[in-house]
């Protein structure tokens, strides 16, 4: 098996992998991989070269059909250096201890690779505890597929298990061990519980928004913190709160972890309790990269989290974010400013019609529009108050 490091500063070079199927149309794949690059860079890893595949469905034993793979074999062979191969697309045990047989080198899905990213960002012990359970959950049913893939202790992407001992590769121990971080992320879960309640009255609003939209730069801009932020998927995994007071009215602000489109089912799972505080807030900023191609997508991923977490019905307030990046990317320069504030004037008008008034366009870097945002989450706050409080005076004057 091929285990070699590039030279240049440990980055690994990496070869991405999609397939074209029913429930996925080939515009769709080419988003996805786009991604899978992004997340790729995040996890110390440069894609090199994309081979993707048009089957009817995912090949039971390889995923991709035999030819692909001997395509991707021939190519590896031919360049002598790819790390990994990095399937966009869940893999069964069986299928990764194949295609290594067949390629000669490490292969690793894209939830492993989320895996690997959350690993690496995980700082707090709710946030190691709630990643070590999600690395056995997907280690359990891949068991038996897997135990080559899982005894390498070589480093690199998609070897930061939680631990590959033969023991601990044993069904039973791993549920052991699963049994047991449920029990400490309970515990955690009744401390941050407490803590939560001994905030007191104040109203919540919390950021959420897909990965990498800007929403720890609002939070600094907001609370003025300085809450880690970083051009990377997943640069934030633990909920952040800070108090903030808006004109004489407090209240609390808190950064979640960002969502993402494919994202693990076992990694949503395991992070129930980090998204308590989207559950528990009073109101929600949508926070949505204007300037990214799929942002209406990455809003309906984001829209339908909530749904599963039964935060649809709370009042939002969506943040269009990188306003800046949109004009440059969007408009090109021969066109005149007139023309340029109707397009703009445009899209200000379909989203106000869409969220009923609820939201603005701002850009964080530029600071563009801050003041805006201010007024409209402190014009939503104070109404919750007056609702909830009606009895109290002293937030208000």
């Amino acid at each position: 098996m091929i285990e070699k490091k590039n030279k240049f500063s440990g980055v690994e070079k990496a070869v991405l992998v999609g397939l074209v199927y029913q429930q996925q149309t080939e515009q769709q794949l080419k988003e996805f991989l786009a991604e899978l690059a992004f997340l790729s860079e995040t996890a110390g890893a440069r894609a090199v070269k994309i081979f993707y595949q048009k089957l009817p469905h995912p090949d039971s034993k390889t995923f991709i059909g035999k030819g692909k793979l001997e395509e991707i074999s021939a190519y590896i062979r031919d360049k002598g250096d790819i790390d990994v191969v990095i399937f966009d697309d869940e893999l069964t045990g069986s299928q990764i201890s194949n295609i290594e047989k067949a390629l000669g080198i490490k292969t690793i899905d894209r939830s492993d690779l989320i895996l690997d990213i959350f690993a690496r960002r995980a700082k707090t012990a709710q946030a190691k505890a709630q990643v070590e359970l999600a690395q056995y959950q997907y280690i359990l049913p891949r068991l038996r597929g897997m135990w080559k893939h899982l005894e390498r202790l070589g480093g690199g992407i998609g070897t930061r298990g939680p631990g590959e001992t033969e023991i601990e590769t044993d069904r039973r121990i791993v549920r052991e061990k699963i049994a047991l971080l449920r029990k400490k992320l309970a515990e955690i879960d009744k401390q941050a519980f407490t803590q939560r309640k001994e905030r007191g009255e104040f109203i919540r609003v919390a950021l959420v928004g897909y990965t990498n939209v800007g929403k720890s730069t609002i939070m600094n801009l907001l609370s003025k913190s300085q809450v880690f932020a970083e051009n990377k998927l997943f640069a934030t995994l633990d909920t952040t709160t800070r108090k903030v007071v808006f004109d004489n009215t407090p209240f609390l602000l808190s950064d979640t972890v960002g969502f993402i489109r494919k994202l693990p089912h076992h990694l949503v799972e395991s992070f129930k309790s980090t998204l308590d505080e989207v559950k528990e807030s009073d109101i929600l900023l949508h926070i949505v990269d204007v300037s990214h191609p799929q942002y209406e997508e990455q809003m309906a991923v984001v829209n339908k989290t909530l749904q599963e977490l039964n935060c649809h019905d709370k009042p939002v307030i969506t943040v269009f974010n990188k306003i800046d990046l949109y004009v440059k990317n969007t408009f090109d320069e021969w066109l005149d400013t007139e023309t340029k504030n109707q397009l703009m004037d445009d899209l200000r008008q379909r989203w106000l019609n869409e969220t009923a008034g609820n939201c603005v366009f701002i850009s964080a870097t530029e600071k563009q529009n801050i003041a805006e945002l201010r007024n409209a989450i402190a014009e939503k706050i104070r109404t919750l108050y007056r609702i909830r409080y009606p009895y109290k005076t002293d937030f208000f004057y």
